[in-house]
């Protein structure tokens, strides 16, 4: 018997002697743990779970978290290195796994002395020492391991801790108040978003219920909570009341109401209290560092923030002249207290807006150089750093912008803002589908109730967009019909539901016909234009393919657009079919500039296309061989790549069948990779 023990033992040891070879490789996961071994996936789980007690995913991200405790004790790099260094592709998630394991979240490692989990859980040590029962007593060592077992059956039910603040009401006779009682709804909304154990739906979300005769539980099913905040306030004199109350939607019920009379003075110490208490009162996990969130004090000046809340009403308002009349206000709270953190970073944030849709931008200085003062005066905060990312994404350095998202994340993890930008982000600048979709997800779960449907039917558009490209075309399909649902008249749903229903049942000819269909409506949509000479590129119909892409290409340049340059070598390709060879290389030359300036995964593609154009067989298929590679790349490639007709001279190659299901199977491997991942995070 102790020679089993032994040999399980050895067995565990060399699991994780062989994931922490592996241990910052984020894919590194059941499967390539199983093969390392030599033994079947199946194997593996049940000797996994015997030993202990732990699924073989719990038991990979546990030697993970082992790992991690170790690094954060050097005290030698951040949280989010850290993160990455052992194999979490998202800090956020780092955080929440580490929390859930350790109780504290990694930034308290270093100042807090709380026992961390063993290894071994009581089974385990029941089964080391079961030498030691004997006859009768191996009766009460079965009813001891029932209990074990069985304790989690009588458990109940955990309520996801998922809240939502409602706009406050202003009772003062003076609507000019209004600002006021808006603050201290911002403020209660703000606290509750920097606890990681809550789920907090944006301010997007609830701003449409502030007239609404909705009931709190149809409010609650429409939001997808499970706890509502109601307050109304008002401001007379020197003196702040507030009446506020936590509601439990699914009885409609007050589970904590308080009645409070304050100096304004002490509005800070008051908004901090009211959060304080709405987590106890669900029984919500504040570690120590959110709790220093929470009880910071924005400005010592009470006439800078009167100021500052005067400016946030305008400002939320997003449009130019809303824009325009805050920024005064925000400049006149930063005269009164030069250190005034937030007052700086929304000063930044703004001037961000004021230029986003502008062809030459006018504030970039400005925007650098306020958030420089935002993360000056407190560095910690997501608002500074949001201001700071912004900036990176105004100059188009898209790298330097995520450390500042994912850090301001860490300190409000339910800024559905910040997961936005990185769900945007991680779609264009820096292709990731994994990552696309995990946001866009998360997106859904914290800002679903936007203003109107036209938002909603943008915010599904993505998540359609995200779950194709990821291989989950049935949900796709979906969530594309909710975005038409909501608005028929979104200007992007129909052409990415056409490439969905191509992704779904392959008819390419379906395809052209939908998007001529949609062109007709509008001829001005160049997008439209360049997809259905794709499509006639694909299908082979070359005399329709050339007629559309000179027709895209002309007007491109004719209004100097950068637009597309990934389609330039089949335009040049096309123009070659017609003969055309000095209007050939034009674009065969733009789409080389394009594949030497591409960073992303997809250049070794884009490399494989240019040599098979050339010729160069052999460069195309090394380039392939390293494509081959990568991971999280999009369900088109595996959808077109075997169809397109400049690779056609690949196929007599013999390694291009092999590389091409390597390909096929490295996206499916992710694929499901993603999903067991999800479906642990409760996104999917």
């Amino acid at each position: 018997m102790s020679d089993t023990s032994e040999i399980r033992s050895e067995f565990i040891e060399k699991a994780e002697a062989l994931i922490l070879e592996n241990i910052s490789n984020e894919q590194f996961g059941v499967s390539e743990l199983a093969e390392v071994m030599n033994m079947s996936r199946s194997n593996l789980l049940r000797k996994i779970k015997k030993d202990t007690q732990l699924s073989a995913s719990q038991f990979i991200r546990q030697v993970r978290l082992v790992k991690s405790m170790e690094l954060l004790k050097q005290q030698s790099f951040t949280v989010s290195e850290i993160s990455y260094k052992v194999g979490f592709g998202s800090t956020s998630y780092f955080i929440k796994c580490f929390r859930e394991h350790y109780g504290y979240p990694p930034g308290e490692a270093g100042k807090v002395k709380i026992k961390e989990k063993t290894s071994e859980e009581p089974v385990n040590l029941l089964h080391k020492y079961r030498w030691l029962f004997l006859g009768t007593a191996s009766v009460i060592l079965i009813i001891f391991s029932l209990l074990i077992f069985n304790k989690k059956d009588t458990k109940p039910v955990e309520i996801e801790k998922s809240i939502a603040v409602l706009p406050f009401k202003n009772e003062s006779s003076d609507s000019l108040n209004l600002y006021f009682v808006n603050g201290l709804m911002e403020s209660s909304l703000s606290n509750l978003q920097k606890i990681g154990d809550l789920r907090v739906i944006s301010r997007t979300s609830v701003e449409k219920y502030r007239k609404s005769t909705m009931t709190i539980p149809e409010i609650a099913q429409e939001l997808n909570v499970n706890y509502l905040v109601e307050g109304s306030g008002q401001r007379v004199g020197d003196q702040v009341l507030l009446n506020i109350q936590l509601i439990d939607a699914s009885s409609d019920t007050p589970i904590w109401a308080e009645q409070y009379s304050r100096e304004v003075g002490d509005v800070f110490a008051l908004q901090n209290e009211v959060a304080k208490k709405i987590a106890a009162s669900i029984k919500a996990m504040v570690t120590p560092e959110e709790l220093k969130q929470i009880e910071k004090i924005p400005t010592d000046n009470l006439v800078a923030y009167d100021y500052y809340l005067q400016a946030m009403d305008p400002y939320y308002s997003r449009s130019a002249e809303g824009l325009q009349k805050a920024l005064p206000l925000f400049k006149k709270a930063i005269e009164q207290d030069d250190q005034f953190a937030l007052a700086y970073a929304h000063t930044a944030i703004a001037y961000y807006f004021i230029d986003l849709n502008q062809a030459e931008k006018q504030h970039t200085e400005d925007l650098n150089n306020y958030s420089d003062k935002a993360l000056l005066y407190d560095s910690k905060s997501p608002e500074s750093l949001i201001s700071k990312a912004l900036y990176y994404m105004t100059i188009e350095d898209y790298r330097l912008a995520l450390p500042y998202l994912e850090k301001a994340l860490e300190y409000n993890p339910n800024s559905s803002a910040v997961i936005q930008m990185l769900a945007d982000l991680y779609a264009r600048a820096i292709p990731d589908t994994s990552k696309y979709l995990e946001y866009a997800l998360k997106g859904v779960q914290l800002d679903i109730a936007a203003n109107d449907s036209i938002g909603k039917s943008y915010i599904y558009l993505h998540l359609a967009n995200a779950l194709v490209q990821t291989g989950f075309v049935d949900k796709a399909i979906t969530y594309i019909d909710k975005s038409l649902d909501f608005n028929p008249d979104n200007f992007y749903s129909p052409l990415v539901k056409t490439y969905i229903m191509y992704a779904k049942n392959g008819d390419l000819e379906a395809a052209e016909n939908e998007l001529t269909h949609q062109y007709t409506k509008d001829s001005t949509r160049l997008d439209l234009l360049q997809e259905i000479a794709k499509t006639y590129y694909f299908q082979r119909k070359y005399d329709s393919a050339f007629t559309h892409y000179r027709n895209f290409a002309n007007a491109r340049e004719k209004y100097g657009l950068d637009m597309y340059p990934h389609e330039d070598l089949k335009i040049s390709w096309i123009y070659q079919k017609q003969g055309l060879h000095e209007e050939a290389k034009k674009f065969f030359n733009s789409y080389k500039e394009y594949c030497e300036n591409d960073q992303s995964i997809y250049k070794s593609a884009s490399l494989a296309s240019m040599y098979a154009y050339e010729g160069k067989n052999n460069q195309a298929i090394e380039q392939l061989s390293i494509f081959a590679t990568q991971s999280d790349f999009q369900y088109w490639i595996v959808v077109f790549m075997e169809m397109d007709p400049i690779l056609e001279p690949l196929k007599s190659h013999p390694d291009f069948e092999d590389i091409m299901n390597k390909i096929k199977d490295q996206f499916w491997k992710d694929h499901n990779k993603l999903k067991a991942s999800l479906k642990e995070k409760g996104l999917l």
